[in-house]
């Protein structure tokens, strides 16, 4: 079967490798969409932490069961899957967090992912597919992202919930926040990213600190108070850095952007808010549930994301485009013959 293998950082090669032989407790899935993440922009460029070369790319993923022993499962289902293989035994696994299992093998980054034609993967990670389409499911994994972020944060309704980064992961996080009942005010420095977001997700208060002073705008929209939840999804040092000060007291900031620096922030005006910092890694199936609830309730409408589609055979060739902002992708999506 072919298989693309990111062998160094920029460089992509399509190689035959032998089918997988699913092991007992496994399911083999023949794939039919992947999406692409910032994880594998970043793998591509060199940035992504946690990474070793050659490595197959791909988490986001739509396919059909080829074969299963799987409870509840049959060959031809249509289905998405956890792509967070945990040990089950852990600390973290037996708190019910295998989201940040200490021996988390992460599919596409940890062991090889899904741009592939066959892909074995652990029965329990499998999700049904609740009737929703290839294109559909490759979504659910990159927006249940979003949702643990919210569910990270408990978002009440009407607070003001400040997403900082208007990538795929950001605008996510928005949807779950406008469906927690949340106000929703997107940062980006990014114009285009910020139309997106009032077009297309109906988020009424956005900032662009490139082009104003976002400090003051903060202060008009939330009369003065300043959001009481802050979500970086930039996974920019700088960005991560200084939306510290955007937060207001007694308020959360949730890190779902990842880079691999320290950050910093004042003490004094960090402890007087008695703010609260907290991480949030990929998601739970109950994440994964609520995504495809909102799908289908069309609460999320999915075609908003998807900018650029391509076949797997032009994946090689068009990688590099999507790195360029230009170019204005939002989600490309690979189709698998």
């Amino acid at each position: 079967m072919k298989a693309l293998y990111c062998t160094t950082p920029g460089e992509f090669e399509y190689k035959e490798t032998p089918m997988p032989q699913p092991a007992e407790g496994t399911t083999l899935l023949k794939i039919k969409r992947i999406g692409i993440c910032g994880t594998d922009l970043h793998a591509f460029e060199g940035t992504q932490p946690f990474f070793q070369y050659p490595r197959i790319l791909g988490h986001e993923l739509a396919a059909e069961i080829a074969f299963t022993k799987a409870a509840g499962f049959a060959q031809g289902d249509t289905v998405t899957f956890i792509p967070y293989f945990n040990c089950g035994h852990c600390i973290a696994c037996r708190m019910g967090k295998p989201n940040c299992c200490v021996n988390m093998q992460v599919c596409g980054v940890h062991v090889d992912g899904g741009m592939q034609e066959y892909l074995s993967v652990p029965d329990h990670s499998l999700i049904h597919g609740e009737g929703l389409s290839f294109n559909e499911l490759a979504l659910v994994e990159p927006l249940a992202i979003g949702a643990h972020g919210i569910r990270r944060a408990d978002v009440l309704p009407d607070e003001f919930v400040l997403v900082v980064g208007a990538g795929p992961i950001g605008l996510g996080t928005m949807e779950f926040a406008r469906i927690a009942g949340a106000q929703v005010i997107a940062m980006d420095i990014n114009g285009g990213r910020l139309d997106f977001c009032r077009n297309k997700l109906g988020v009424h208060h956005t900032v662009n600190p490139g082009t104003e002073p976002a400090l003051e705008k903060l202060q008009d929209i939330t009369n003065g108070d300043m959001p009481t939840v802050v979500i970086d999804c930039t996974g920019n040092l700088a960005a991560i850095n200084g939306a510290f000060g955007y937060l207001g007291h007694g308020g959360r900031y949730v890190l779902i952007g990842l880079q691999k620096g320290a950050i910093s922030f004042n003490h004094p005006e960090f402890h007087k808010r008695e703010s609260t910092l907290m991480s949030s890694r990929n998601a739970i199936r109950a994440d994964f549930e609520h995504v495809i609830s909102s799908m289908k309730r069309g609460w999320v409408n999915p075609t908003n994301y998807i900018t650029h589609e391509v076949s797997f055979d032009s994946v090689k060739g068009s990688f590099s485009s999507w790195l360029d902002p230009a170019n204005g992708v939002i989600k490309a999506m690979v189709e698998m013959i």
